[in-house]
């Protein structure tokens, strides 16, 4: 039986792709700061409780992220990190706490606790590292380039890190993810017809190849390639 952590658990996306894992018949130690909502949505849902271990997980507790994982109950073959932290551009401009608590959760947090898993080259189980990132990282613009530059950080990491554990025969993936009717995005004029469901996404997620870009949906894979291509003149004309 493979074991899946899910960093970052109460995330619409993450909540979706933890019953997915269950469905393929994996273990999953779930990990987020909001223990009582998970909670709530395991007993809603009637989860196999008996595959899943619900742990804290914060990803701002750098100086205790290697304690954290030299306790878990067992070592993961499967890791995904879906932690994030939405700050509206404006607001982060304005306060740097906005901007800087971005920087922890979806970029800082992440190295920490990743390079940990990563340099435990005892834990001969693990296969696959897949970070949750944003089509907002891929070209600065003016509506939300605080958020992207933090999204953009962790994408090359991950490029990095790919590298680093090809030896191993590790695959590590970084999702590009467009608009998703999720918490995190309520409130915000969106496309509709952009956006995509959790369970789509999370489809993905659990389904990721060998390829380091994914990007879900078409519509966004066309996006992606857009804004990679795009001449920079024609890019500050974005929003």
């Amino acid at each position: 039986m493979k074991t899946v952590l899910l960093l970052g658990a109460n995330s619409d996306v993450a909540k979706q792709t933890m019953m997915k894992y269950l469905d393929m018949g994996c273990f999953v130690m779930a990990a987020s700061r909001d223990l009582v909502a998970l909670e709530n949505f395991i007993q809603q849902n009637n989860l196999a409780v008996e595959r899943l271990k619900v742990l804290y997980f914060d990803a701002e507790d750098f100086d205790g992220h290697q304690k954290y994982y030299e306790t878990l109950p067992y070592k993961p073959h499967i890791v995904v990190y879906a932690a994030g932290f939405l700050s509206q551009n404006e607001e982060a401009l304005r306060h740097f706490s906005a901007a800087h608590r971005m920087m922890k959760v979806n970029y800082i947090g992440a190295v920490s606790i990743l390079n940990i898993i990563a340099m435990d080259g005892a834990n001969k189980n693990l296969e696959k590292i897949i970070g949750l990132s944003s089509l907002s990282g891929v070209r600065g613009r003016k509506s939300n380039f605080v958020y992207g530059s933090t999204k953009s950080a962790f994408t090359q990491y991950l490029a990095g890190l790919r590298q680093e554990l090809s030896a191993r025969k590790v695959v590590v993936n970084v999702m590009i993810l467009g608009y998703i009717d999720s918490k995190i995005n309520q409130g915000l004029d969106l496309n509709k017809n952009l956006i995509m469901r959790p369970e789509y996404v999370a489809r993905h997620v659990v389904g990721a190849g060998s390829s380091f870009v994914q990007v879900p949906n078409w519509k966004w894979k066309i996006i992606y390639w857009i804004l990679k291509l795009l001449p920079e003149n024609l890019v500050s004309k974005l929003p």
